[in-house]
């Protein structure tokens, strides 16, 4: 029984950012979901963690968030889930997400399952280009420093030293760890056609901002909120590169006010675990 529950699970592991076009409403709680991972890793929690994660994102080039992560292994073991990559502009704008499927596969004496939040800082041009090159092989292509929340952040900086991305893990389950090397990364183009309603480059989503979905707002207001400095530039001087055509209408420049494209705004209680059962 054991055996064929992994064993199912590897099989929707593998199908993970696969297939058809999914609704754009899949992506929306995508982006939720990732919305609520970075208020919990970069707002909460324990204060050591706090600060570790926020300094982070203050040197980020951009941020990569997957809020569900499953690892599930019975000798064969595999870890799949999806993510959303925004990226900063030099006036401290963050832009819409782009979309990709995480995974890797071992093979080895392992049983158990895991369930993952995690949250990378890509911290080097190295790192965002290589992301941005269609597939990209952790530990290979890039280098990566991994931090287990709640596994001690004592040496986060010393690891992260040199490091092209620094991956932050919040992990439940039977495996003892997370293991990131191995794992790639790879655009879901489906995902982003969904989101835009139109089909769009990845460096045109996260680098030109040619791409525009109000529904992200939350999750850029939630990477400003944590990632500004004093170098940022005020709202009102940030420039904004306009939607483009498949973008959702009325939408506003960065930095001013957009209507929000659900009930629950991130200020004054934000999105819940509960609002996205």
């Amino acid at each position: 029984m054991r055996r064929a529950m992994c064993l199912v699970l590897l099989m929707a592991l593998a199908a993970c950012g696969g297939g058809s076009i999914p609704p754009a409403a899949e992506q929306q709680t995508l982006v939720d979901r990732a919305t609520l991972t970075a208020q919990e890793m970069l707002g909460q929690g324990d204060p050591g963690v706090r600060q570790d994660t926020q300094g982070s994102l203050r040197r980020s080039r951009a941020v990569m968030i997957c809020p569900r992560v499953l690892k599930a292994g019975f000798i064969l073991g595999a870890q799949g889930g999806s993510c959303v990559l925004t990226a900063r502009d030099g006036a401290g704008s963050w832009s819409s997400p782009a979309f990709y499927s995480f995974g890797s596969g071992s093979l080895g004496l392992q049983i158990g399952l895991q369930d993952a939040q995690l949250m990378f800082f890509i911290l080097t041009d190295k790192g965002l280009n290589a992301v941005l090159d269609n597939q990209v092989k952790l530990g290979g292509d890039i280098s990566i420093a991994l931090v287990t929340v709640g596994g001690g952040m004592g040496g986060a900086t010393t690891t992260a030293a040199g490091a092209d991305v620094v991956a932050y893990a919040k992990t439940r389950g039977l495996y003892a760890g997370i293991t990131l090397d191995g794992a790639v990364m790879s655009p879901y183009h489906e995902g982003n056609q969904a989101y835009y309603g139109r089909a769009v480059a990845v460096r045109d989503i996260v680098l030109s901002m040619t791409a525009y979905n109000q529904g992200a707002d939350p999750l850029r207001a939630v990477l400003m909120q944590y990632g500004a400095s004093q170098a940022v530039v005020p709202p009102s001087a940030q420039p904004y590169a306009a939607p483009a055509q498949g973008s959702v209408p009325g939408a506003a420049p960065y930095g001013q006010a957009a209507p929000p494209a659900y009930s629950a705004p991130v200020t004054g209680g934000g999105i819940t675990r509960e609002t996205l059962h």
